[in-house]
């Protein structure tokens, strides 16, 4: 699939190179991917002005923004100091409207002291997905948090109330109030309120180089700042806090502040 590496087995070629010397990027992505590639390990990676974190065996994952346009380039130094600067196309994707409507007024068009409130809470949720740990939980493959109807997609244009509003940055799944929320891969929780104004119970998981969960509208939270989650663990409920107009789990992924699409890694295979 899009956006993940070939395992080592695929790598043999007819020079016999070994597979850990090479280096092994998808030819082309979706935009809103998840991007997983294969260095010779001690390599230095960059990428979008970042020098991208790798696993012991060379594994480096970065993502690719809703409207990213390639092609996309990787800068590799080998440990050797031989460089490579492999290119990835990016194929665009349809972003049909969405009119969501019976949204309260005020979390659309909210008064200067909420708007105020609106900037310090997701300024808050910004910071905590700066982290950058060594941990590869992101090589996991991924599972759906809450079996559902999926109500929203990834990238959509929305319209709250008539009123134009950002893409929508995540998968919605409709759930009834008080389903439990399952990890969909392992983690350590960065961010966890109940009260968010337009996000309400809101919860981070970070998944390791960058790449984490976001989890909104939470009926209740069942996990702190600091803890460490496994896959399949309930780390939650669905409700319909915050800007809602059911109840529904919203989970969004990101690289960093770049907006990936939950569905995409979902669809990769390892």
């Amino acid at each position: 699939m899009p956006g993940l590496a070939p395992s080592p087995a695929a790598l043999a070629d007819d020079t016999g190179a070994p597979a850990d010397d090479r280096v092994v990027f998808p030819a082309s992505v979706q935009q809103g991917a998840m991007v997983i590639g294969k260095v010779p390990p001690g390599s230095t990676v960059t990428h979008a002005g970042r020098t991208l974190r790798t696993t012991g065996y060379g594994t480096v994952v970065f993502g690719v923004g809703r409207d990213a346009t390639g092609p996309l380039v990787v800068s590799v130094t080998r440990p050797d100091g031989r460089r490579e600067a492999p290119r990835i196309a990016v194929r665009p994707r349809d972003w049909p409207l969405q009119h969501v409507n019976g949204v309260p007024p005020k979390t659309v068009d909210p008064p200067p002291a909420i708007a105020e409130r609106i900037a310090r809470e997701q300024a808050r949720v910004s910071q905590a997905r700066i982290r950058d740990d060594a941990r590869a939980d992101f090589a996991q493959a991924f599972l759906r948090p809450v079996d559902g109807r999926i109500s929203g997609r990834f990238g959509r244009a929305r319209v709250y109330n008539g009123k134009p509003g950002s893409p929508h940055s995540g998968m919605d799944i409709a759930a009834p109030t008080g389903t439990p929320v399952r990890a969909p891969a392992a983690g350590i929780v960065t961010f966890a309120e109940r009260d968010l104004y337009l996000t309400g119970g809101t919860l981070l998981v970070d998944h390791g180089h960058g790449i984490s969960s976001n989890f909104l509208h939470l009926s209740r939270i069942d996990v702190a700042v600091g803890d460490r989650v496994e896959q399949g663990q309930v780390i939650a409920a669905v409700g319909s806090t915050g800007r809602s107009t059911g109840p529904h789990l919203h989970w969004g992924m990101s690289w960093f502040d770049v907006r990936i699409d939950p569905q995409l890694v979902l669809d990769r295979t390892p």
